[in-house]
């Protein structure tokens, strides 16, 4: 047995059986290990960006670890970005990194790099393997930091270790390192709990902003009645996880992405409490315009944070209160007036997001990395079907295909729709090639203006309102324009497009019966 094979055990023994993979000749030893270990299920994506991606939409909706295999420091370095997507997500990810056999480092090979550096800034614990007879227990450290944080984990590997003889103890085979259970999570500190508690009793304008884990259904019904017992407003973060929404489901509202609709959104607010969440901050600074967005003087309460119990936070802040028994009030179903006939007038993103609240199965994954032309959809869906909403966390473009990918491995039998904006999509469009290959039930939405019309706005918000050729050239995707149905059949996936609001509803109601993955270009006319 060699360090390979004890790296694979160990994954399997502590219950990571998918590995996201894009490996290359230092890997070959793990490759072949993992080709031992058939109840590993190993994934090819064709680019770095679209294994961590995929490995971050797994997570989410596994709670658990995937693993990654990712070639030297290269290929680490063509993951960072949707690696800086998990660490925001605090998605638990163990990077498996190969490198060079440790003997051949000091040669200063072509592809020799800084692993650590590369992967500190997106890790929230690295190690590197120095022995064969350390890989069990580096292996195990991995798993147990990636899961206590939770989040990213990278364990190196360099090539002499992953091929060494490793021996027991004994002089037998060495067995897997187990780690112990996760440790259940603490309360927070009652001072902080009582705190809480004179704030919801002091009345006012008062917010109770939810992250993380508040933002299932079983946190949500407690942060339900403690808002239906005091008049608090509930808010989550602008960038989350996932959450939990649909009919029957406690409504939460983001907080709005535009800075001049946020500041306004809170400017009322008198005490802001934190459960899971932190004090809501701007996206970008902007000339004459404040970082944070909450209104001076507004107090802020930090009661729990993310590694805290949030579902037994929320429900001792309702009994202090005394809130146990009230009703939290729930999404219901759109009026009629809401559910007329949308499939007239122009194809716009208003009218997407429409017609895919209305659409959906219940049960669905919605990944949205739609950005501008979506904006909407988060407010029409609140009364659609129920579902998990995942989206963007950390701003680095080109999450959605791979995670919609990964979040569909997590998740069989369930329908994952995965709404993309056309620009953002082009950063890891091999991620399609994936949910061909592996079949997955994914229904990719294009938003396709032809442009990074977010970047129109942002360009506006700092206070240019006339845009030139050059601007133009760097903010528009219309000359030539992308045809997503070629690229799509061209990476194995089924695609078709609509130009009309009648046409995109036929294909995506067609497209909610149909098993396996489809994607539809949704042609928006111009703003």
């Amino acid at each position: 047995m060699n360090g390979a094979d004890v790296l694979g055990d160990t994954l399997l023994a502590n219950g990571v059986d998918v590995c996201f993979a894009n490996p290359g000749t230092s890997e070959m030893h793990f490759v072949a290990a993992l080709d031992r270990r058939p109840q590993m299920r190993c994934i090819l994506g064709l680019f770095e960006g679209v294994v961590t991606a995929a490995a971050d939409g797994y997570s989410r909706m596994a709670d658990r670890p995937a693993a990654t295999l990712l070639h030297l420091g290269p290929g680490l370095a063509n993951g960072l970005a949707n690696l800086h997507n998990a660490k925001r997500a605090r998605s638990p990810v163990v990077n498996i990194v190969g490198d060079h056999a440790t003997y051949h480092l000091p040669y200063d090979a072509p592809l020799t790099s800084d692993i650590e550096s590369l992967a500190r800034p997106m890790s929230n614990w690295v190690g590197r393997i120095a022995l064969g007879d350390d890989v069990g227990k580096m292996t195990a450290e991995a798993i147990w930091q990636a899961r206590q944080a939770p989040g990213v984990s990278t364990l190196i590997l360099p090539a002499d270790v992953a091929w060494s003889d490793v021996g027991g103890s004994s002089g037998g085979e060495p067995r897997p390192v187990s780690i112990a259970p996760q440790a259940t999570r603490a309360l927070p500190e009652r001072s902080a709990i009582e705190a809480g508690v004179q704030s919801l009793r002091s009345g006012g304008r008062i917010g109770l902003l939810l992250g993380g884990q508040a933002l299932r259904s079983p946190a949500l019904e407690w942060a339900g009645r403690l808002a239906a017992a005091t008049g608090a407003t509930l808010l989550a973060e602008m960038f989350n996880a996932r959450i939990e929404r649909g009919r029957g489901r406690v409504p939460v509202a983001k907080v709005l992405y535009r800075i001049d609709a946020s500041l306004t959104q809170l400017a009322d607010y008198e005490t802001l409490i934190l459960i899971g969440a932190s004090v809501p901050v701007a996206f970008f600074g902007y000339p004459g315009k404040p970082s944070l967005l909450i209104a001076e003087g507004c107090e802020v309460v930090q009661v729990a944070g993310p590694h805290h119990d949030l579902v037994a936070t929320l429900q001792a802040l309702a009994e202090d209160v005394g809130a146990s028994r009230t009703i939290a009030s729930a999404a219901s179903a759109p009026q009629p007036s809401e559910t007329s006939d949308l499939s007239t007038g122009p194809l716009d993103g208003e009218t997407v997001c429409r017609i895919v609240a209305r659409r959906m199965p219940e049960g669905a994954v919605v990944c949205d990395e739609s950005l501008t032309a979506g904006f909407s959809f988060f407010a029409h869906s609140q009364a659609a079907a129920p579902h998990d909403y995942l989206q963007l966390t950390g701003g680095a473009i080109g999450i959605g295909i791979p995670l919609a990918a990964g979040a569909a491995v997590a998740s069989p039998g369930r329908k994952v729709i995965g709404l993309q904006a056309d620009g953002s999509g082009m950063y890891t469009v091999q991620g399609l090639w994936t949910q061909a290959r592996e079949g997955l039930d994914v229904v990719t939405v294009i938003f396709s203006n032809r442009a990074y019309a977010i970047l129109h706005g942002e360009m506006a918000n700092v206070g240019v309102n006339a845009i030139g050729r050059n601007a133009a050239r760097m903010l528009n995707l219309d000359d030539p324009a992308l045809d997503w149905v070629s690229l799509a059949k061209g990476l194995g996936v089924e695609a078709a497009r609509a130009t009309t609001a009648v046409a995109f509803d036929a294909l995506f109601a067609a497209a909610m019966t149909r098993p396996g993955p489809f994607l539809i270009e949704a042609v928006l006319e111009p703003s």
